[in-house]
């Protein structure tokens, strides 16, 4: 009997990684975002490529370091060395959005270079998460005793954000609406603003930027293609 293995569709492909919640894997669903676009992609590769990142991370690292010497070794080797950064000069090309090209040029928009920058995060042992901020995807790491804080950082720029920096980039959004007194932010807001975003939430994001891309410079088929994917992560939401 001639049995056929029948190759998945880039969506099914999608479809089995999204399909739970349990185990979601951040950056191989992200990765595969580009697969519409370069269906000739390799998944694996793009993910090998980043454990060759970390790998290298972890060379560095002393066995006795602690979660503030690992946040700053892993900043100046991503930002500093690296030189991942925000792509100022052509903020709306998707391939900013494309985990495979981002790690070529090194150029991204702050939530594809938050999802590179998690992964290495979380294979340094940091207790590091994605923040779906209003506008602008953040990154914190929650510090233990002796220096015990949460740190919020940008992932465009890798700069660390105060208390007074979230509250002046949420004073546009409250200006208007009574949630501000003196022109300052409540802590419970900014608490609820600094909220863990869920991988299938950063997923939801990364497509829905590229279907604002798609749709303010129209193109019908890969607007198509955003929505089908956005369908697959997100059944139960109607259009």
């Amino acid at each position: 009997m001639d049995f056929k293995l029948e190759v998945p569709t880039a969506l099914e492909y999608f479809g089995s990684l999204v399909q739970s919640d349990e185990h979601f894997p951040l950056l191989e669903a992200a990765a595969s975002l580009a697969q519409d676009e370069y269906p000739e992609l390799d998944i694996q590769q793009v993910l090998d490529q980043v454990d060759q990142l970390s790998g290298r991370l972890k060379q560095r690292l002393p066995a006795d370091a602690g979660a503030l010497q690992k946040l700053r070794l892993l900043n100046k080797f991503f930002f500093d060395e690296h030189g991942f950064t925000g792509n100022l000069n052509n903020y709306y090309d998707p391939d900013n959005s494309y985990v495979h090209v981002m790690l070529r040029t090194r150029r991204g928009i702050p939530i594809s270079l938050a999802v590179l920058w998690l992964e290495l995060a979380l294979g340094l042992g940091l207790n590091a998460q994605g923040v779906g901020f209003p506008g602008h995807f953040l990154v914190t790491v929650r510090l233990p005793f002796p220096n015990e804080g949460q740190v919020v950082i940008d992932p465009f720029t890798g700069e660390s954000l105060s208390k007074e920096d979230l509250m002046e980039r949420l004073a546009p959004l409250h200006a208007e609406t009574g949630l501000m007194r003196d022109g300052v932010v409540s802590d419970d807001l900014l608490k609820h603003y600094l909220r863990a975003a869920m991988p299938r939430e950063i997923i939801a994001r990364m497509l829905r930027n590229l279907e604002e891309v798609y749709t303010s410079h129209p193109d019908a088929e890969r607007l198509m293609h955003v929505k089908q994917r956005l369908a697959v992560l997100l059944p139960s939401v109607q259009d």
